[in-house]
């Protein structure tokens, strides 16, 4: 059995984009070849043949058929339908990326294997007429609908021009949300935590685990180095090995008591301890910054081009006023 490559593609899109886009393409004509001289006969002489018209000065001879085949050579030939490279890319070219990405990479034969099985069984269904039934015209006509408006859409979409203002009140609006805080910690797990215990560790309970937390802030307050006791008291293996070390974070990477203290503290001192599902923090922010408008202007204009094509959705709606009969539909 194919393992079909369509993903996210029902069969029925598959088909309606081989109608719209790649309708049962009409075989070229192969140029006839010349006809070869009749024997001569001796009681008639054969007429001559019609002499070739010559070009206009000055005019390039028409391409024969061999060139024109070179020029767009037939790829897949089903049947006696013969598709050739320039009809199939055009057909890559109405799929989605994903799929045409694979359809040119190292899926390329196995894609067009399973498009010509699509094409084979699309020319046998219009054989039989197929697609002469009511019910799946009125199906094709609903998928074109939709076709025809997300291609508006993303056309309008496309075609927006957004206004720098707009862009710089929108980063003003998600600065702070785009912070980034540079910090280190040292875990001190209790009983529940969702760290697991060390082999041969005590199981402290949150009593415990809070005073031993507090003897290391003052241990580290009174000179002591934070990375070193880092490597040697935190249950956060992972950050543990690194001095407590976790790098650069924005806001939603972390457990909300965590990132409260994290984003609030004063850099360079390390807080109180911070309580959180997995145990209690210590928590040292070593640097704050926020991302410049530069660095978000992609995502900025990704929210905001949507937003103003669905503006102007609304503008063609209001010129085009919709009408349901409550007679029928109801209210």
């Amino acid at each position: 059995m194919k393992r079909y490559l369509f993903v996210g593609l029902s069969g029925i899109a598959l088909f309606s984009a081989l109608v719209v886009n790649g309708q049962t393409p009409t075989p070229k004509k192969a140029a006839p070849a010349p006809a070869k001289p009749a024997a001569a006969k001796p009681a008639a002489a054969a007429k001559p043949a019609a002499a070739a018209a010559k070009p206009a000065a000055g005019a390039k001879p028409a391409a024969s058929g061999i060139l024109a085949q070179a020029n767009d050579p037939v790829v897949i030939q089903i049947g006696d339908t013969k598709i050739t490279k320039g009809e199939y890319e055009r057909f890559l070219d109405g799929l989605p990326e994903q799929i045409r990405t694979q359809a040119t990479g190292p899926n390329k034969r196995r894609v067009a294997e399973q498009f010509a099985d699509l094409k084979m069984m699309a020319i046998e269904a219009r054989k039989r007429k197929v697609d002469q039934d009511p019910k799946l015209k009125a199906q094709l006509e609903f998928q074109t609908e939709q076709i025809l408006a997300s291609t508006l859409f993303k056309n309008i979409a496309d075609k927006i021009t957004i206004d720098e203002a707009a862009v710089q009140k929108a980063y003003e609006e998600m600065k702070g949300e785009a912070a980034e805080v540079k910090a280190k910690h040292i875990l001190i797990r209790f009983q529940g935590s969702r760290v697991p215990l060390k082999e041969g560790q005590k199981d402290l309970t949150k009593e415990e685990s809070l005073a031993k937390a507090k003897a290391l802030k003052a241990k580290i307050d009174g000179g002591g180095d934070f990375a070193a006791i880092a490597k040697a008291e935190s249950d956060d293996a992972g950050s543990g090995a690194a001095g407590g070390d976790l790098g650069f974070f924005t806001k939603g990477q972390m457990v909300p008591q965590f990132e409260q203290a994290a984003f609030t503290q004063p850099i360079g001192k390390v807080g109180e301890p911070v309580e959180s599902p997995f145990g209690y923090h210590l928590i040292l922010v070593e640097e704050k910054r926020s991302k410049s408008l530069e660095d978000l202007r992609k995502e900025i204009e990704g929210k905001l081009r949507p937003e103003l094509a669905k503006k102007a959705v609304d503008a063609i709606k209001a010129s085009m006023p919709i009408v349901v009969d409550d007679a029928y539909f109801g209210k």
